[in-house]
């Protein structure tokens, strides 16, 4: 790992929250790393991942295939661009300025902000629900206030529910990154207990795993015989990028959190053992109990917020509702503090490092957040997960080509503050990064306008990645 002996020099480019790591700072360890993956993986999104590609026409196990694969797949820059946080101690926007531009990396860095701002948003509406009937618990008939009032087809109550959950992760933006870690290694044992006791309940109540999960092919719709090239280039690939899109964001932004690693080690380990496991585990748990509602109710219940609230009332239990709300709760700030805050709050200080600090930086994502109509974009996941997924696969390849095979995993820690050093390129944009960029996000865009190139556009995050990784490569030869 590497460290500047000497101080950085005052810079436009640089303040306390973008200056690279000291070494005696570097406090996480495997098991950090590993808390931080399981934190942000068990939440209501991972639960209802594999519900939406079962409704979009495949089975269980073909769901759970389809996202095991892909977080093989993204594990692979997650660790590559890992390496980089955890060897120079530098956060993601900095990271850039090596294949951007000192200016230029503003592009990669507010493109990913911007898809983190969505997500924030439809976290926070997700706990805000959680909420909601926390507040009905605790005073019944509150919930009905301002009924005759709906907006967007929600009451007052809905919105103020989401507003206290906004406040309350943006209090955790404020207390900073030693807040985060203790949230997440403290959530991570207590949120994998409660998903395995939901699996076991719907055991339980159904009699077998073995009867749940024949009846989860009831869960499909509209699945008709097809051949082996339709399922996989309309179905499975899809599916396939959606998953990978689930994370093409981190795959980026890692470098804020392996900055803090102790080791190359501990920050590659760590990401696997989290993520590897514990994701397909909590997509299997969601598959499952929805399954099992199937049998007990009637009806799929895929929202978790909905069965646990349906569960408390069947037992009469306030304190059972309270607790599996809070559950919720926590599952929700857990992923949505370390997944969708960070970086856009580092991402927003490195547009004018001297003005806009880390806290102002979430301030201003928390308030994107709500402006972006986060239940809107909730209506529209699967659609939203694929096309986000080919604009950040086009800055992975430009990202990822530059790091292994132009720099050969060495960067000029110092040169990238400094406003004429190796990475000004012309004017502080490298042009090839670029028409790199813009290339990828091209192609995948095509096969959303040309039904001929549909498989360009169903595995975004693939052919924009490949093509841009190609594109910059031979740009920087030439």
């Amino acid at each position: 790992m590497i460290e500047l002996t000497e101080p950085l020099p005052e810079s436009r480019l640089t303040n306390e929250d973008l200056a690279p790591t000291p070494l005696a700072e570097r406090s996480w360890s495997l098991w950090n790393i590993a808390s931080l993956w399981v934190g942000m993986s068990v939440c209501i999104p991972t639960y209802m991942l594999a519900a939406s590609l079962v409704q979009a026409g495949m089975n269980w196990w073909e769901s759970l295939l389809a996202i095991l694969l892909g977080n093989a797949i993204v594990l692979v820059p997650l660790i590559l661009n890992g390496h980089a946080g955890t060897r120079h101690g530098i956060p993601f926007p900095v990271y850039a300025r090596a294949s951007f531009g000192i200016t230029g990396a503003h592009v990669p860095s507010l493109l990913r902000s911007l898809v983190a701002c969505g997500w924030f948003g439809i976290q926070t509406w997700i706990g805000g629900l959680a909420i909601y009937e926390i507040v009905g618990i605790l005073w019944p008939g509150v919930q009905s206030w301002g009924s005759e009032v709906l907006f967007m087809g929600y009451t007052p109550v809905h919105y103020l529910s989401f507003l206290l959950f906004w406040v309350i992760n943006l209090y955790f933006v404020w207390a900073g990154t030693e807040t985060i870690k203790w949230l997440e290694t403290v959530a991570a044992p207590f949120l994998i207990i409660t998903g395995l006791a939901l699996l076991v309940w719907a055991i339980a109540k159904v009699g077998s795993l073995g009867a749940i999960l024949e009846q989860s092919d009831a869960l499909v719709q509209g699945r008709q015989d097809r051949s082996f090239f339709d399922f996989f280039f309309n179905l499975f690939m899809p599916g396939l990028t959606a998953m990978v899109g689930f994370w093409a964001t981190l795959s980026l932004n890692i470098p804020d959190f392996t900055r803090f690693a102790k080791s190359q080690k501990d920050q590659a380990v760590g990401q696997g053992l989290g993520l590897l496991t514990t994701m397909p585990l909590f997509a299997f748990i969601g598959v499952a109990v929805t399954a099992a509602t199937l049998i007990l109710y009637g009806e799929a219940i895929w929202n978790p917020v909905d069965l646990l609230a349906r569960l408390s009332a069947e037992a009469g239990s306030a304190l059972l509702g309270l607790l599996s709300m809070a559950v919720l709760v926590v599952a929700t700030l857990s992923t949505n503090i370390a997944a969708n805050v960070v970086a856009p709050a580092i991402s927003f200080s490195n547009v004018a490092p001297r003005k806009i600090s880390f806290r102002l930086g979430g301030l201003i994502a928390g308030a994107i957040g709500i402006v972006i109509l986060p239940w809107k974009l909730l209506d529209m996941y699967l659609t939203w997960l694929i096309a986000y997924s080919g604009l950040l696969g086009a800055v992975a390849g430009v990202i990822l080509c530059d790091y292994l095979i132009v720099r050969r995993l060495r960067l000029k820690l110092r040169d990238l503050y400094q406003e004429d050093g190796a990475y000004t390129y012309d004017g502080g944009f490298n042009r090839n990064a670029l028409i790199a960029l813009g290339a990828g996000i091209i192609v995948a865009l095509a096969g959303k306008l040309d039904p001929s190139l549909a498989f360009l556009f169903n595995g975004a995050w693939f052919s924009a990645a490949l093509v841009s990784f190609g594109v910059y490569y031979w740009l920087m030869r030439s």
